[in-house]
């Protein structure tokens, strides 16, 4: 018998680093956390202990942080591709880079008094900063001497409604304990991630426009199901942005039990709910761009 090093890869991750944009009086943020794997010719370190061909990893945590200097990280999907050239321009050893981008959201604390007409330039506010929750952008990248492929996506986008929603006409069997419903309770984490025809575009207006497709489908779409709601965002997003390709979207069902107060005399008329995280139904789902019954 024989051992075979197979394939490798290596590198650094969760390379975390927060980015400051000082415009004048205004400024920016891009906190982002960075995974990046390096394949190439490697297997000499493997089989010989040989390092003259390892590039470090610690080098490449400082790598992430220079080039997040040099470049303006307008968008996560620039700043990994800038980042992925840079090793295959200076490693020839390198034959391919996989990044990961993980972007926390930020957002400027504007509770100004709306009837102000002018802001004043050197308002506190112009350089304080809210994060909504666990909400992030994210991005990945694959990219090789020859090609690129960028995907982009978000996470953890918690959204609730409180009516408009049920859910009726299912299997029922002996283990069967559901009951139908016209109208519940509706919460979920979704979870997107797309691909793209093209490249040369703007990522974070993308970005921007797919959310608030998600966003304004879920408020908006009388569901008889999750699966029927999840469908409608992705043919919603595929539709209207015209750079998508696909859309992966994954919407695990946050349940809010109807609390019995009949036990107590009194009505429930789906006011009182109970929050439970586990165990909950998890649905997934890939809606794709097609024009005259062909995939693009």
């Amino acid at each position: 018998m024989k051992s075979v090093l197979e394939k490798n890869n290596y590198g650094k991750s969760s390379v975390r680093v927060l980015k400051v944009k000082r415009t004048g009086l205004i400024h920016d943020i891009t906190e982002v956390s960075i995974d990046v794997q390096l394949k190439g010719d490697f297997d000499d370190v493997h089989l010989k202990g040989d390092n003259s061909k390892v590039l470090p990893t610690d080098t490449i945590k400082n790598t992430v942080y220079v080039l997040a200097k040099e470049n303006p990280m307008n968008s996560i999907e620039e700043f990994c591709l800038y980042l992925g050239n840079y090793f295959l321009d200076n490693n020839i050893q390198i034959s391919e880079v996989r990044i990961k981008a993980v972007e926390k959201i930020w957002k400027r604390i504007n509770i100004h008094d709306s009837s102000e007409k002018e802001i004043n330039q050197h308002h506190p506010h112009n350089h304080s900063f809210i994060s909504p929750g666990n909400e992030t952008r994210n991005c990945s990248l694959k990219i090789s001497r020859d090609e690129y492929k960028i995907k982009s996506g978000l996470n953890n986008l918690l959204v609730l409604k409180t009516t408009n929603s049920g859910f009726e006409g299912f299997i029922k069997d002996k283990y069967t304990t559901l009951l139908e419903t016209k109208d519940r309770i509706f919460s979920t984490s979704i979870k997107a991630e797309w691909k793209y025809f093209k490249y040369d575009i703007d990522f974070r207006s993308i970005h921007d426009t797919v959310r608030n497709l998600l966003l304004n489908t879920f408020a908006e779409h009388s569901s008889l199901s999750v699966q029927q709601t999840l469908y409608e965002c992705g043919k919603k997003v595929t539709e209207q942005c015209p750079e998508v390709k696909e859309i992966f979207i994954s919407m695990p069902n946050k349940h809010y039990l109807k609390f019995d107060l009949d036990r107590f005399d009194l009505d429930n008329f789906n006011e009182i709910f109970i929050p439970t995280d586990e165990p909950y139904g998890l649905i997934e789902g890939v809606v794709k761009n097609v024009k005259n019954g062909k995939e693009q």
